[in-house]
């Protein structure tokens, strides 16, 4: 990733950066960061994964897509050996240069130490959360993959927290300002901005902000809501926030997730479980879901296609019903999108 950026003129150093790590609310804090820094008059680069919509949602310029082909061709001719996600981390740090924001808005990949976008030097750090997700990478504690996720935490820079006891690892990262403003998304876009700018900003001018398949009422008669809590405590955010409804659920689930715990978790929620498969390959295949879902709810089906299966659990809920679409950002990403190839 070094090498690619100083063949690219270290595009990452001609702009501040506000670097946001941790299990789950990263794209939700990013982006209403971005919106916030947007209204007080910045020119806003925003960088998130997974896209849902299409590719070019993860490059963002003033809340607006970038030209992704554009951004892209900038690197190609550097990129040999480079995996996917450099290219497009890349991609997108060249464009935030060329198109000369004021700040950009980065989320990261997976943890922190070894992630892509750990060449930032962030003034502004903000951790979400910490669960115990990618454990074979990351640690099996969430002692060890905060460790993880702090490490691009440089001396001298404001770290935001969504749980505080995480301080005493980002002090001893050089953290010269610690905030822990409180564990709502909203709540950490607001101290991360305040902390750029140095002065405080309207929370409302983020009201706006709607991700793709975070929360997404999809219909309110029948409901039907698209979440892609990917993990425990994702559902774990998810289900307390539901309206009260006995949901038709449709899911997939990737094969180094605890598919187990997160199927019970549902059961809270409803009693109709249709099984499916995105088309990530490591998603476990919708039989193998449908076999762990079994002693959990009344009613289990199995639908491979990811249409087809919400088309099923349509007819199950029927139209005084609720369905719950859930398990998978790929899951999400397949539905808007037809398949056109494994997603990474």
């Amino acid at each position: 990733m070094q090498r690619l950026l100083a063949d690219l003129g270290e595009p990452q150093r001609r702009y501040p950066a506000i670097h946001v790590v941790g299990t789950n609310g990263k794209s939700s804090t990013a982006l209403l960061t971005a919106a916030l820094l947007r209204a007080e008059g910045l020119h806003v680069g925003a960088y998130v994964s997974p896209h849902v919509r299409a590719w070019s949602e993860r490059i963002q310029l003033d809340g607006l897509d970038a030209d992704l082909e554009v951004a892209l061709a900038r690197v190609r001719p550097h990129a040999e050996g480079a995996t996917q996600f450099e290219v497009l981390t890349a991609a997108a740090l060249a464009e935030f240069a060329a198109r000369e924001v004021d700040v950009a808005v980065v989320e990261a990949g997976l943890g922190g130490r070894h992630d892509a976008t750990n060449v930032l030097a962030a003034p502004v750090v903000v951790l979400t959360n910490v669960a115990l997700d990618h454990i074979e990478v990351l640690g099996n504690t969430r002692e060890a993959i905060a460790a993880e996720k702090l490490a691009v935490v440089t001396a001298g820079a404001a770290v935001v927290l969504g749980e505080p006891e995480w301080e005493p690892v980002a002090r001893a990262n050089g953290a010269s300002r610690v905030e822990v403003p409180g564990a709502s998304n909203l709540a950490l876009a607001v101290a991360a901005a305040e902390a750029h700018l140095g002065r405080p900003v309207d929370p409302h001018a983020a009201d706006a902000v709607a991700l793709p398949g975070r929360f997404e009422r999809r219909g309110e008669q029948p409901l039907e809501i698209w979440d892609g809590a990917h993990n425990l405590a994702g559902i774990g955010y998810l289900l307390p926030r539901l309206p009260a409804h006995d949901y038709t659920i449709v899911a997939s689930v990737l094969a180094d997730k605890d598919a187990e715990a997160m199927l019970r978790a549902l059961t809270a929620v409803g009693t109709t479980f249709v099984a499916t498969r995105s088309s990530n390959a490591r998603a476990l295949p919708a039989e193998e879901l449908a076999h762990l879902a079994a002693p959990h709810f009344a009613c289990v089906e199995t639908v491979s296609d990811a249409a087809a299966a919400v088309d099923r659990a349509r007819s199950l809920a029927g139209p005084d019903g609720a369905l719950l679409v859930t398990g998978s950002l790929y899951l999400l990403a397949d539905l808007y999108n037809p398949y056109d190839g494994p997603r990474t």
